[in-house]
């Protein structure tokens, strides 16, 4: 008995409000320690006392304040999260029906009965089953949450919701039974409308985020997670990556992915490690060397013994990482839920003085307390005090954002990526993947004997049965350059240094120049060459054709070709750019060099690339993270925003806030010039919200406003906000989409499921 944590993957949150709330009841929960909830990635974190706190105690807090806690496993909580969306759909179908049938009898009054006013029992009734079902019917978990939120004393926007949507429904009382000059239908018609535009407000929120899970379920979906588990006997049977132990032997063949921590006991082969170490070049396996789970066994069958599960395993020790990046990141509140701090309690604030007002005020001119206008002024301010436009300012501005974002390539699985882009001052990059292409190419050649089509025709011939990396990388280049090149008479291969074959009768050797030495090959003339070709971070293969250097084959990984640009663009936006990369720093100079960044810092583990990050955050830097690789995902966790390449690890991209689809780099700035276009509509709809609803509470406050004020100043708020989201689309011919495409602007097709 003692300390312990949860974590839980959480449904329903929809703004930083919902942060606040969730950290405030917890903190008011005897027993609990610490807590910390992360909105992006809809996930909370409670460390607590198991001696006075029990972990159904713990999870009845969250469902109390209306919330869900998903299954931890996630194709069901993918499931789960659909069933969401569709729950929300039918709440605002219900609620929007409800408004329609309400604006509808509205209509009725003025152009047919030929009245402001119903003065009909039966509209009042019928308006106001309308108004009880609306707010009882789908509007019952917006009820049950600001009910478990005062009880708890906290004001947040679903308690100024209630409080408008009840002062609608008492004004309509009053008007029912005690005052007869208040407008009951229109106070009725306040609690359905107000009412709708919330439900509106969070299924919009859930509907682009629900989108963006569903994109990155499809990535997710390519990773195993059975290995071959070899017995004593020799039998071999598939079994759960969880179910292994240590001492366990576990086959792997060529392509596929080691699935943990271990010891080669049988084969040879090269491993692509670039996902653990970032080196782009794969590293040759035999008896003895460790492997790391994640990485991809390149040519040979490996017979592997498990080293290392649960929490000492590679990829346990990332997750670990990532949870406590995650739990340590501090959260980010909107701008709309930081004016609602102040706008909550100062609504019910001026509601209650301004009944007070017209109870005290006309003694001053000799007159009696005035109940009616106090009443009336009281229920005018709770009305216009819940702003519709402002609970739809910042989902449109995130839905016109995401939809554009999608249309070129890029999810933007986080609202805070939106605010957050503006301030970004520092974009660290990793190499391998990111900047890089991540597969190992011919760059240069040098010729000693004959051209350079002649050096790589002699070694595209012996590499010819080669499935080393290297060797693809060389016959695809003599692909590339039209050579015509036979298959060797001859072929072997040395583990780690390179091949001999017999070409046209001809004794060739094609590998490292340290084992051309040892093979009696002479090359001090090409030394200088060689060490030219290393400073550029190139993995250098010599080519000799019976005992005589004829070449030198340069091999490293290519940069991508919208690097150098997308560099440009960082620092055109007055950004800094930092390589951070786990392969060696004189590779990491030479492609830093390339694309034009200014400071490198190479030879970073996983653990350390988050503290690099940590280290800059700490100076005041507001950080994005670019990165494909799983030694990536804890400082994408941990940076500020975390920006995944949508064709690397699954682990990255799920710790990522945005997510750029395929391969292309110039994704990250697209995502970076929506996201500031985005929150710059953002501040521009709160200020036409507020700019209609702060007049709209200044003159509630003399007990002369109308209802139908405060329905007009909704349709004037809501139509500028929406102006102001689509217009400029509309304008300059963009297309206006609230959902993914399913191509990016390079035709390459995001994952099935992403725009269903």
């Amino acid at each position: 008995m003692g300390t312990t944590h949860e974590q839980f993957n959480v449904g329903g949150m929809s703004c930083s409000f919902c942060t606040e709330s969730i950290e405030k009841a917890y903190d008011r929960t005897d027993g609990v320690e610490d807590v910390a909830v992360s909105l992006a990635h809809e996930e909370v974190l409670v460390q607590y006392d198991d001696s006075r706190l029990s972990e159904v105690e713990v999870k009845d807090t969250l469902r109390d304040l209306g919330y869900t806690i998903r299954d931890p496993d996630k194709e069901k909580r993918y499931e789960e999260q659909q069933a969401e969306l569709t729950d929300g759909k039918r709440r605002l179908l219900l609620a929007g029906g409800a408004s329609i049938v309400t604006v509808a009898l509205m209509l009725w009054m003025v152009f047919v009965m030929g009245r402001f006013e119903s003065e009909s029992l039966a509209i009042d009734s019928v308006t106001l089953a309308l108004a009880l079902g609306t707010m009882f019917g789908p509007g019952r978990y917006i009820l049950e949450k600001a009910y478990q939120s005062v009880r708890r004393g906290i004001f947040n926007q679903h308690v100024l919701l209630e409080a408008g949507a009840f002062a609608g429904l008492l004004g309509g009382f009053l008007g029912l039974f005690v005052f007869p000059s208040f407008p009951t239908v229109h106070f009725f018609a306040v609690s359905v409308f107000i009412t709708t535009y919330h439900i509106l407000s969070e299924y919009t929120t859930l509907f682009v985020r629900t989108r963006a899970s569903q994109a990155v379920q499809s990535l997710l979906s390519r990773q195993p997670g059975v290995a071959r588990r070899v017995t004593n006997d020799g039998d071999v049977a598939e079994v759960p990556i969880g179910d292994l132990e240590v001492g366990d032997r576990v086959r792997v063949k060529p392509g596929e992915t080691i699935p943990i921590d271990g010891a080669v006991v049988d084969g040879t082969s090269t491993v692509d490690e670039s996902v653990a170490t970032g080196e782009s070049i794969p590293e040759a396996k035999t008896t003895g060397d460790d492997v790391i789970g994640g990485c991809v066994n390149e040519t040979g069958v490996l017979l592997i013994e498990v080293t290392a599960t649960g929490d000492d395993a590679f990829l346990n020790q990332v997750a670990r990482e990532i949870e406590e990046a995650r739990a340590m990141k501090p959260g980010i509140i909107q701008l709309a839920d930081r004016v609602l701090a102040y706008f909550v309690p100062g609504v019910l604030t001026i509601a209650l003085l301004s009944f007070g007002f017209w109870l005290v005020a006309p003694l001053a001119w000799g007159a009696g307390p005035n109940v009616q206008r106090g009443a009336f002024a009281a229920l005018a301010v709770l009305v216009l005090g819940y702003p519709c436009a402002l609970g739809m300012a910042t989902p449109l501005a995130l839905i016109r954002g995401g939809g554009k974002a999608a249309n070129r390539g890029v999810l933007m699985r986080s609202g805070d990526a939106f605010q957050i882009f503006p301030d970004i001052d520092h974009v660290v990059l990793d190499k391998t993947g990111t900047v890089t292409v991540g597969e190992p190419a011919v760059s240069d050649v040098m010729a000693y004997d004959g051209g350079e089509d002649d050096v790589v025709a002699i070694a595209a011939s012996a590499e010819a049965f080669s499935e080393h990396p290297l060797a693809d990388a060389i016959l695809s280049d003599a692909e590339d350059r039209d050579v015509d090149f036979d298959d060797p008479e001859s072929f072997d291969s040395e583990t780690g240094n390179g091949v001999r074959a017999t070409v046209e009768g001809a004794d060739v050797l094609v590998g490292k120049p340290g084992w051309l030495a040892a093979e009696g090959v002479g090359y001090d003339a090409a030394d200088d060459d060689i060490q030219r070709l290393q400073r550029r971070g190139l993995t250098v293969a010599g080519v000799v054709r019976d005992g005589t250097l004829v070449g030198l084959i340069g091999i490293g990984d290519e940069v991508k070709d919208d690097a150098t640009e997308t560099v440009h663009r960082i620092h055109g936006a007055g950004i800094t750019s930092v390589l951070l990369t786990g392969d060696n720093e004189r590779t990491a100079e030479a492609v830093a060099s390339d694309v034009g960044i200014g400071r490198v810092l190479a030879d970073v583990l996983p653990d350390e690339k988050r503290a690099e990050i940590a280290r800059l955050q700490n100076e005041g830097r507001r950080v994005a993270m670019v990165g494909d690789g799983i030694n990536d995902a804890p400082a994408l966790t941990q940076a500020d925003i975390g920006i995944a390449i949508g064709a690397g690890t699954d682990i990255a991209i799920e710790s990522a806030d945005v997510v750029v689809m395929g391969e292309r780099l110039g994704g990250v700035m697209d995502a970076y010039e929506i996201g500031a276009e985005s929150y710059r509509k953002t501040r521009q709809n709160l200020v036409a919200a507020f700019s209609f609803n702060g007049v709209g509470v200044a003159a509630a406050t003399t007990g002369l406003v109308h209802p139908v004020f405060a329905m007009g100043v909704m349709v004037l708020s809501v139509s500028a906000v929406l102006a102001n989201s689509f217009a400029g689309q509309l304008l300059t011919g963009d297309d206006v989409d609230t959902g993914f495409s399913v191509e990016n602007d390079e035709g390459e097709p995001i994952p099935d499921g992403a725009a269903d």
